[in-house]
């Protein structure tokens, strides 16, 4: 058996590679910003990387299997910030971007987006209650698995309502890419998952149907619920030509920015596509357009480097609590990923989420250093066993 600790340096080296790239991208983009969006976003993305090595550092510390005690904690803590800002309490720290009401606001401190750290709560909470459902019932029948359904269904669903009513359709759709993830690996019967794709895909099918047929009855009932917003990200993709303004806009300067790169860029700073957003959702049209698509493809292939990583150490994990937390990053960043870039090449409509390690932003720069953090906790403490074979259920 192996006593040291196991460091996963393919990691930390992507890590450093997507960090060195997103400051480097920010610091390109300095002479696109107005007075009125400021500068030194690289100068900041540095620290928070600084900052985010630190509790990868902290993180690693900790045995992954004391996460266990604080979950019901964080939960709670999670939850009861999300829900003062739905009450917009208290007033004086609640901030509005956007339209969207997503930050606290300290005076020292910043701006804290609590809908980004849930995503790593979400994923430690539904862990460790599949390893305890399934600790307790180790007979497994249809009864157990609806029940613990219903619990990962349970606990997903408040932080999803209270994300999704911000409004913040990018962080929602995080949320539940998580939950399907942990759902696949919790040992629920396939008859009962495939059941619930079919519901999902008739669900979706009927309100595609309504909205081609009868498209005033959906864009009323968003408008009346308060998420417009989604209506116009739909209406946006489908015919950006036919938008004025707003996400039609952002999705065809995005496309013009990555199509005018072509092979190998324009270059360092030689941009002439004006982005909405371009040092935060949009990071990856300043890649395409400078660095065209050599450029582009590195950073993807840096990306699918990284979730490859994770998903054979979660496969790797001999700890069934440990593969569930890694296998819910995976969820986390595969989704975000995919989204990002689909979105920035109308594969996928534009949903206001960043590209993990290389878009600006503190409280989401953190929490994937958490997320990673977590990872390489697991992965230092998976033993290897010479003449080991294990079996996994």
């Amino acid at each position: 058996m192996q006593n040291r600790i196991n460091i996963d340096y393919t990691i930390l080296s992507i890590l450093i590679l997507l960090g060195l790239a997103s400051i480097f991208t920010l610091h390109t983009l300095e002479p696109t910003f107005s007075e009125s969006e400021g500068s030194g976003y690289w100068l900041r993305q540095g620290m928070w990387y600084i900052g985010g090595g630190l509790i990868i550092t902290a993180v690693m510390m900790i045995d992954y299997d004391r996460f266990h005690q604080i979950t019901w904690i964080l939960y709670g803590v999670g939850v009861l910030s999300l829900l003062m800002l739905f009450v917009g309490f208290p007033p004086g720290i609640v901030h509005e971007a956007n339209g969207a009401v997503s930050w606290f606001k300290f005076p020292v401190i910043g701006t804290i987006q609590p809908s980004e750290f849930i995503k790593v709560i979400l994923v430690m909470t539904l862990a460790h209650v599949i390893v305890r459902h399934n600790d307790k019932h180790a007979e497994k029948n249809f009864k157990s698995d609806i029940i613990l359904l219903a619990k990962i269904i349970g606990l997903a669903l408040p932080p999803m309502f209270f994300v999704a009513t911000q409004p913040d359709l990018g962080g929602f759709l995080v949320l539940a890419a998580i939950t399907g993830s942990m759902v696949l690996v919790s040992g629920i019967r396939w008859r009962i998952l495939f059941f619930l794709l079919f519901i999902a895909l008739a669900g979706v099918s009927l309100i595609a149907a309504i909205w081609y047929l009868f498209p005033n009855i959906i864009t009323g009932f968003l408008d009346r619920s308060g998420l417009e917003h989604v209506a116009g990200r739909f209406i946006g993709w489908l015919n950006p030509e036919e938008t004025n303004g707003g996400y039609g806009y952002q999705l065809i300067t995005a496309m013009m920015a990555i199509g005018s790169g072509q092979l190998f860029g324009k270059g360092i700073s030689d941009m002439e596509v004006s982005v909405p957003e371009q040092h935060t959702d949009m990071i990856f049209t300043a890649v395409a357009e400078q660095f065209g698509f050599i450029g582009s493809s590195i950073v993807v292939t840096l990306l699918f480097l990284l979730i490859y990583r994770l998903i054979h150490i979660a496969i790797q994990s001999n700890d069934d609590y440990g593969s569930y937390l890694v296998t819910g990053m995976v969820g986390m960043f595969a989704y975000q990923i995919f989204q990002n870039i689909g979105m920035s090449i109308q594969l996928l409509p534009i949903t206001g989420l960043p590209l993990p390690f290389l878009s600006y932003g503190g409280s989401s720069t953190l929490t994937y250093m958490l997320a990673i953090g977590i990872v390489l906790n697991v992965h230092s403490r998976t033993k290897e066993y010479m003449f080991e074979t294990r079996w996994k259920s």
